[in-house]
């Protein structure tokens, strides 16, 4: 075998980087929304509003978004495999002293940090799969790390509400810091050395001067805002989904409410659909339904008919992850040059759209109601729907 083939399918190389892709999405995720499910019990236990604990998930994704601007500088400085091992386990220790943290201040500024640290992952792990992985399976390797990303997220969600439930949420905190931290013990040992990637010096003025023309495009500016608005619709739900169902005139317990995250799988459908859909329709087109999609999914989270509001939150769910698919891949494919750049604007929006909407609607939320809170993420997705069509026919040619 060429020592400078990539890796393609069949090989032990290609296994290895499968695996440990995904293991890295699965750790990255179950981290950084670890207490999206526990924020009434720390509310509970700080004795603080809805909005207040909120910044505990907040804290992580605005960490993420400013490590994900630091690294889109300075990523190509480093070695793939030796940045990605160093942000899987500093942040996984980061987790882990989270448990004996006494003060909710103090929570929120390690959130920051295990964002920022955690960010160096997201920052590099597709472009250590475009060098390493041979055209003919990226897309295997790629829907891997997107897979692990989402089930992170799921399963990270689940077992915190079921080991909080049974043994108070800092225990439920500590296991997923050591299973985060096992993770990246064994994805330092079996990951793969880049072949094709050698660090480098970053060239300053060609990164902002791409940034600069990227943020000043009218095209790009609008699928940016687009994803900080469907992001920011999407974390509120899940932020909040716990106390009204918790309150009446549902009154579950928590052990039910932790397969609600279970509907993260309709995610992983809507990501699928995107994908067939692509080859047929024109991208704006599929963008604009799936957001119009959303929308209804929404709406439906009013009903007091828990089937009625299940039924909304898995469509809710499929048109988010579909429209942040749809979104992304027309960020990459309109960049015919400095795509990490315009990819890493994209990110950063996505995220200060989680952080900033994230917190901000758990202060609506308990100032007024659940009613004013989902009229309130209507109109974001509302604007969100008449900038996707803003994106004219003319400039759908081009991309598509």
């Amino acid at each position: 075998m060429n020592p400078l083939e990539k890796a393609d399918q069949g090989s032990q190389r290609f296994r290895y980087i499968k695996l440990c892709i995904f293991f890295s999405g699965l750790s990255v995720f179950a981290q950084l929304y670890l207490f999206q499910p526990m924020l009434p019990m720390a509310a509970e236990h700080f004795n603080v509003s809805v909005g207040d604990t909120s910044l505990l998930v907040s804290s992580s994704t605005i960490g993420m978004a400013l490590g994900l601007l630091f690294f889109a500088f300075k990523a190509d400085s480093y070695s793939r495999k030796s940045l990605m091992t160093f942000s899987l386990t500093a942040s996984a220790l980061l987790t882990i002293i989270s448990t004996w943290v006494p003060s909710l201040t103090l929570l929120i500024a390690i959130g920051i940090l295990k964002g920022f640290v955690v960010s160096g992952v997201s920052a590099v792990a597709l472009a250590y799969l475009t060098e390493e992985v041979n055209a003919t399976v990226i897309g295997t390797a790629i829907s891997m790390y997107l897979s692990g990303n989402t089930i992170g997220g799921m399963s990270g969600r689940i077992l915190a509400t079921l080991l909080a439930g049974e043994f108070g949420w800092r225990n439920a905190v500590l296991v997923i810091g050591i299973e985060s931290l096992l993770l990246g013990i064994i994805f330092w040992k079996l990951f793969p050395d880049s072949k094709f990637f050698n660090p480098q010096k970053t060239d300053y003025h060609l990164k902002v001067k791409q940034m600069k023309f990227f943020l000043t495009n009218p095209y790009m500016l609008r699928l940016y805002v687009i994803a900080a608005l469907v992001m920011g619709v999407f974390v509120s739900v899940y932020n909040y989904l716990t106390f009204r169902l918790e309150a009446k005139p549902f009154s579950l317990s928590h052990f039910i409410i932790a397969f609600i995250f279970l509907m993260y799988i309709f995610g992983v459908f809507g990501t699928m659909i995107v994908g067939r859909l692509s080859k047929r329709f024109p991208s704006n087109t599929i963008l604009k339904t799936s957001i119009l999609s959303m929308l209804v999914g929404a709406l439906l989270l009013l009903s007091e008919n828990l089937y009625i509001l299940i039924f909304g939150l898995a469509m809710f769910t499929l048109s988010f992850f579909a429209a942040h698919t749809m979104a992304s891949q027309m960020t990459a494919l309109y960049a015919k040059r400095g795509k990490s750049s315009a990819t890493s604007i994209y990110w950063l929006f996505y995220y200060f759209g989680s952080s900033i909407l994230g917190s901000g609607t758990g202060y609506l939320l308990h100032a007024y109601s659940w009613n004013v809170f989902i009229a309130f993420l209507t109109i974001a997705i509302v604007i969100a729907l008449l900038l996707a069509t803003a994106n004219t026919s003319s400039k759908e040619k081009k991309i598509h």
